[in-house]
């Protein structure tokens, strides 16, 4: 009898309690492990849809109106919630990224206008301000020959005037061909997608090889008749539709009164 209650105060009845506690300590860092893994990830897709963004912002992408609301963050299920500050704050040094320094658009029209007074004179050339940006439009009627993409006699050194002011600011540019709705077949193009497009390419590469202006801060875009400033029913409004555009990125603003 002795011997049998001896064996019995010797049995442990809670050794199940040593592997429960290996257990919780495994599936807690499995889950520490999880939750580290999902910060970072939605750390880096806060840092990805800014810079798409910003990118689209540049290419113009978000040009249906003037509502400049930031980018949404949506965290991982258990995240904290970006606050729309820091939202703001990341769109801003992506803004910076680009190398883009602050423009004076005044300043940068009174340059202009000295510089090109004949040209707006004669509405060869006119300036506005757009949700994509400050435009200055360069009008099929001192530039090109209808139908055409080779550059008027005298055309070039207008472009070059206006070139030297916009690459003493540093500013990016995106080039944009422009065209009436009247349909082209010639023997060089076939539409207006490629007399729009090719007349951009046109102005481009003069600023480039011509003017010297810095090839990484310019790009193109040619929109045809669907981009149109003016209506295409009367001779007057496909007149002020044919032409190309030379976007000053970044400086887009609610347009001001007078322009």
């Amino acid at each position: 009898m002795r011997r049998h209650r001896a064996t019995e105060e010797r049995t442990n009845h809670e050794r199940w309690l040593v592997s429960y506690a290996d257990f919780v300590t495994l599936l807690f860092g499995f889950f520490v492990v999880l939750f580290a893994s999902a910060y970072r990830d939605n750390q880096a897709m806060i840092r990805l849809s800014s810079a798409i963004h910003n990118g689209f912002q540049v290419l113009g992408a978000f040009s249906g109106g003037t509502d400049r609301r930031p980018i949404s963050y949506f965290p991982a299920a258990g995240m904290p919630a970006v606050h729309p500050a820091r939202a703001n704050e990341m769109e801003t040094v992506g803004n910076q990224a680009s190398g883009a320094a602050p423009v004076d658009l005044a300043a940068l029209r009174r340059e202009l206008a000295e510089a090109m007074g004949t040209e707006l004179k004669n509405h060869e050339v006119e300036m506005r301000v757009t949700p994509e940006g400050f435009v200055i439009s360069l009008h099929e009627l001192g530039f090109f020959d209808s139908g055409q993409a080779i550059l008027l006699p005298g055309a070039a050194g207008k472009i070059e005037r206006i070139a030297k002011i916009l690459s003493a600011h540093g500013l990016d540019l995106r080039v944009e061909g422009h065209s009436d709705n009247q349909p082209i077949h010639n023997a060089e193009f076939r539409s207006n997608w490629e007399l729009s497009t090719a007349r951009a390419m046109t102005v481009l590469l003069l600023l480039v090889d011509q003017a010297g202006y810095d090839p990484s801060r310019i790009s193109i875009a040619g929109y045809a008749q669907y981009r149109p400033i003016a209506d295409d029913a009367t001779a007057a409004g496909r007149r002020q539709n044919r032409r190309v555009d030379l976007v000053v990125v970044g400086t887009a603003t609610a347009p001001q009164q007078g322009q």
